[in-house]
């Protein structure tokens, strides 16, 4: 059952949009996760809200205290591999199995999207499956570590330089081939799902924008407002878990329907 408060209206108009897209790509945020246990980084309860992020997580002070950034995010890693996908991961999996969604650009760092079956997700913030000696450049899998971290440790490289979680820090570049390839993405759409995020982080928030001046339609489903609201084809207020799984219900129960070109 739908949840109350959540436009029908909107609902039906982005599952129109949906079913005769050729061409789709979803860009997603840290609300998408946030019914997985996961918090949200900027939210009243999120992962900033005791520490201040330039402090704690940016690249300067990792390599100034490694000690510090793996206390903060000890309890972080944790949760996130605690974690399984909920169903709105498994809603853009679908979409992406119909072949009407082609690619995820997502700001999240947990690999909910790829354990809930979808295959072409860039992920513009990095992972965990990995860290990286900055020294070296010599990369170990995050599982090796694990125990040691959970004890307390700071990992450390054979060469003796601090490992760093292969997730993008304050002060860090975006992957630049991997940004490309997101922009490439937005380029070729026709529809473009903003989903779980407010929009607020460059230069990821204006992906969707560059997607309406190539003339695509945006669909938006978030708890809160973005910039972009008045421009977006439909606005849905609502929990993603709910609206998303919605979504590609009316679109397998729809008629065929012929897809833009």
């Amino acid at each position: 059952m739908m949840e109350t408060g959540v436009d029908q209206a909107a609902i039906k108009h982005a599952a129109n949009l949906l079913g005769r897209a050729y061409s789709a790509v979803a860009i997603t945020g840290a609300g998408i996760s946030t019914p997985s246990g996961i918090p949200d980084f900027r939210g009243p309860d999120g992962a900033w809200k005791h520490v201040d992020p330039s402090v704690v997580a940016s690249l300067q002070n990792f390599l100034r205290n490694p000690r510090a950034f793996y206390d903060w995010f000890r309890p972080l890693l944790d949760r996130v591999l605690a974690a399984a996908p909920n169903a709105a991961h498994y809603a853009l999996a679908a979409l992406e199995q119909r072949q009407m969604l082609k690619a995820i650009i997502t700001q999240n760092f947990d690999g909910l999207h790829q354990r809930a079956g979808s295959r072409e997700v860039y992920e513009l913030h990095g992972h965990l499956r990995t860290a990286t000696c900055l020294e070296c450049e010599r990369q170990i899998p995050t599982q090796a570590l694990l125990p040691g971290i959970r004890r307390g440790e700071t990992p450390r490289c054979s060469c003796g330089h601090p490992l760093k979680p292969d997730v993008v820090l304050f002060d860090e570049m975006l992957p630049r081939g991997l940004y490309w390839l997101a922009r490439r993405a937005v380029e070729h759409a026709d529809v473009i799902i903003v989903a779980g995020t407010s929009l607020e982080v460059f230069p990821v928030n204006d992906l969707p924008a560059l997607g309406l001046r190539r003339g695509a339609k945006l669909i938006i489903i978030n708890n809160g407002p973005t910039y972009l609201d008045e421009r977006a084809e439909v606005v849905i207020r609502g929990d993603v878990a709910i609206v998303l799984p919605e979504l590609v219900r009316q679109i397998t129960e729809a008629p065929i329907l012929e897809r833009s070109r």
